[in-house]
């Protein structure tokens, strides 16, 4: 490669946009270097420059490409979904068993003690705080908001899995 990887798998995002919001996850370089492995198997060149070229010049090895991403795609799906379905049926065993997760309670109480925190500072505080700092903590609100976002998603669905989850708790199958 004779640019950094995240820079040439940045470049191939402009054949498949959804590209972009893999590489900026949580395992953005393995990702990253899939999507080059393809890029360089699909074209059969090795040097970015020539691949770059290749799937802007030949439209059939854009559709290839395209397709090979697609697939990538699917496959990240599906381990973000099962690693869901392993958390949530954790929690469904707990809850069979009289137990609950603790954890995961702490977790969403201290997100949005945080949120609430952050608010609280910027209602009281705004007039003598800098405006940096405002940003800075209103960054840190949307974090806390951000996790809080998740969790909801988590309990009350965002998948086909959550009808699964609830059907499996409320009637024990």
């Amino acid at each position: 490669m004779t640019f950094p990887l995240v820079g040439f798998v940045s470049a191939l995002s402009e054949f498949a946009p959804m590209i972009g919001r893999w590489i900026n996850g949580e395992e953005g370089a393995k990702t990253a270097q899939k999507v080059a492995h393809i890029a360089q198997t699909v074209t059969g060149e090795g040097e970015t420059s020539k691949i770059l070229q290749v799937l802007q010049s030949d439209p059939r090895v854009l559709i290839q490409f395209q397709q090979e991403i697609l697939k990538l795609d699917q496959a990240l799906v599906m381990e973000e979904y099962k690693d869901r379905e392993s958390a949530r049926l954790r929690d469904i065993a707990l809850a069979n068993a009289g137990r609950s997760n603790f954890r995961a309670d702490i977790m969403v109480i201290a997100a949005a003690m945080g949120l609430v925190s952050c608010l609280m500072t910027i209602a009281l505080y705004r007039s003598s705080l800098p405006g940096e700092a405002v940003g800075i903590i209103s960054t840190v609100a949307g974090i806390f908001g951000s996790c809080l976002k998740d969790a909801y998603a988590f309990e009350f669905g965002s998948s086909r899995g959550s009808k699964l989850k609830d059907s499996r708790f409320f009637f024990g199958k």
